[in-house]
């Protein structure tokens, strides 16, 4: 497998020259960040980010991601016109030579967590979500602030997406789903680029919101919408580890007999309650994922794609962008290739 570091451009304090030091890491997971979503990105923009990474000695080996706006996600009639602008990226991302994306469907909010700086018994801090603060939370607020998804809606531009979510539930999202996959995958085809679909975090609904990337059906459901190797899976291991029913090392043999696992990301969570979890640090013994079983998992399936150290804590009084700290990620990256290195002999 690749091992990779996510870089969020030259505005992260984490550097290429940081990253380039972490024993095992030959690649970046990156993307465009100052494009508004659902406008196509330009090629020059592309081969820019991909230039400086390769200066650096590194490989651009995924695109993390090219997010999909919302008219796509509620079936609105403009939806055609993003679905377009979304196949021109893909284009332009394939004479770059780019051949894994990354995406989400999660309607409005990426990933959510309740807190940013939960204190671990360690002293660090780390992401927690529980779930009867995020019961207690008004979304409309501006409460959420967090660094993995687009925080630039106003407050009234979020109640009319809350406003024509109301008219979509699991099954009318699946639909939406659907109709994206069969307009998208064919030109993944036509490219040679990998789609890998990223579970919902958490993987239950919230806020009212549906949420239908959660388990192992439903990634079997997603995977039948349409017959691609290219159509395929991002698994994350804190994302569906968060939930108590889903065995993550289950679903990688499962999934990964079928070679449609295209994306890993490796974290760790510590399950708190049905629906409350905190992050902590990769190893095993500190949370509820056996990482382990895991890549050993990954062995036995011959995953052979980019793996990435997903949110760290942050220590050693580190500050910056929570959850993205460049330590304990890296030591997570040390610990994974410590894993491989005992399998592989």
């Amino acid at each position: 497998m690749k091992m990779t570091f996510r870089w969020f451009g030259e505005n992260d304090p984490v550097t290429l020259t940081n990253i380039r030091q972490i024993p095992g890491v030959t690649g970046i997971v990156s993307a465009i960040y100052d494009v508004p979503v659902g406008e196509a990105w330009p090629l020059d923009k592309i081969t820019r980010l991909k230039q400086t990474i390769e200066d650096h000695g590194l490989r651009l080996d995924v695109i993390e991601s090219v997010p999909i706006h919302e008219d796509i996600k509620l079936g609105l009639p403009s939806r055609q016109a993003y679905i377009d602008n979304y196949k021109t990226t893909l284009r332009n991302l394939a004479k770059a030579g780019i051949d894994t994306v990354c995406y989400n469907f999660m309607p409005i909010f990426d990933w959510t967590r309740t807190s940013l700086n939960y204190e671990l018994e360690d002293g660090s801090n780390a992401l927690i979500y529980e779930e009867e603060v995020a019961q207690k939370m008004n979304p409309l607020t501006g409460e959420l602030k967090l660094p993995g998804w687009d925080t630039s809606y106003t407050d009234d531009q979020l109640k009319t997406l809350f406003d024509h979510y109301k008219k979509v539930d699991e099954e009318k999202l699946w639909t939406n789903l659907a109709y994206f996959i069969r307009e998208i995958i064919p030109v993944a085809d036509e490219e040679g680029i990998k789609m890998a679909i990223h579970p919902d975090d958490p993987p239950w609904p919230i806020f009212g919101l549906p949420r239908i990337i959660t388990n192992r059906e439903n990634l079997d459901r997603f995977l039948g919408l349409y017959d691609s190797p290219n159509h395929g899976l991002c698994m994350c291991s804190g994302s569906l580890g968060a939930h108590k029913d889903n065995d993550f090392p289950a679903m990688l043999r499962h999934f990964g007999h079928q070679k449609r696992i295209h994306f890993v990301h490796a974290r760790n969570i510590k399950r708190i309650g049905d629906k409350s979890f905190c992050e902590t640090s990769h190893l095993s013994e500190h949370g509820s994922v056996d990482m382990v079983e895991v890549m050993k998992a990954l062995k036995e399936v011959g995953f052979e794609g980019p793996l990435r150290p997903d949110h760290g804590r942050m220590i050693w009084g580190e500050t910056g962008k929570p959850g993205y700290g460049l330590y304990d990620r890296a030591l997570g990256i040390v610990y994974l290739n410590g894993i491989r290195e005992a399998l592989n002999h």
